[in-house]
């Protein structure tokens, strides 16, 4: 992805991509809602409130991923200074934390009519809040300067520092006593879902990435033409 770091590069690159990604994405969307909402059978305990989980579950993956693509954005930036890196990580972080918002609204919804409560401050609830909060602190530190760059490397740091809360995020249910259930996907024994549950999740899992991606390359050529609509404006000041 070297060959991207250019921002004229990245335009030309988002101009040949971006049409069959957005008909990849909604294609995809309607199969992976179709699945989930029709095809799908109601879950023997959870009943059809199962279906939040084809939301909530890539929601919560695609909060943690987008964390993590900000924490190798600002690495690419703090440390070989790519002109590209700043841009991304200031269009994906909105992106990554209405994902994360996403995921504790749905969880919470889902939370009511299985737990009897829409929230406990159990380790998995509580550091999924947390990675919110960092998307929120590396969205206002960004923005917080005069000096674009200055605020691009804060957020940089932030996302550095902020990415040791993935890994608490993934093992919280392993290593405290929490109310939330264990890891069913993604453990080394295999998937603990049903193939008539599992199927719909990986396909709604697919498309919201893909709904993602789409989002954070639109968003960057939008960064990419405030930034240069800046310079112009310092030069002609």
């Amino acid at each position: 992805m070297h060959f991207l770091a250019n921002p004229a590069r990245f335009r030309r690159f988002g101009r040949r991509v971006l049409p069959g990604l957005a008909l990849a994405t909604a294609l995809a969307l309607g199969v992976g809602l179709w699945l989930a909402l029709v095809v799908s059978p109601p879950d023997y305990q959870q009943g059809e409130t199962v279906r939040i989980m084809f939301v909530h579950v890539p929601a919560a993956w695609i909060a943690m991923a987008g964390y993590a693509l900000l924490a190798a954005l600002g690495a690419s930036l703090l440390v070989w200074r790519h002109p590209l890196a700043a841009l991304v990580a200031r269009a994906a972080a909105p992106v990554g934390a209405t994902f994360c918002a996403i995921c504790l609204l749905t969880g919470a919804l889902w939370g009511r009519p299985m737990w009897g409560t829409y929230w406990v401050w159990d380790a998995r609830l509580t550091s999924m809040l947390l990675l919110f909060f960092l998307y929120l602190g590396h969205i206002a530190l960004s923005r917080a300067y005069d000096d674009p760059e200055r605020g691009d490397r804060a957020a940089a740091i932030l996302g550095l520092v902020g990415v040791v809360n993935l890994p608490i995020i993934k093992f919280s249910v392993d290593w405290w006593n929490t109310l939330h259930q264990p890891a069913s996907v993604l453990k080394l024994s295999g998937p603990a879902i049903h193939p008539a549950i599992l199927t719909p999740l990986l396909w709604m899992a697919g498309a919201l990435t893909l709904l993602y991606v789409l989002l954070v390359m639109l968003r960057t050529e939008t960064e990419i033409d405030r930034r240069r609509l800046e310079r112009l404006g310092d030069e002609g000041a």
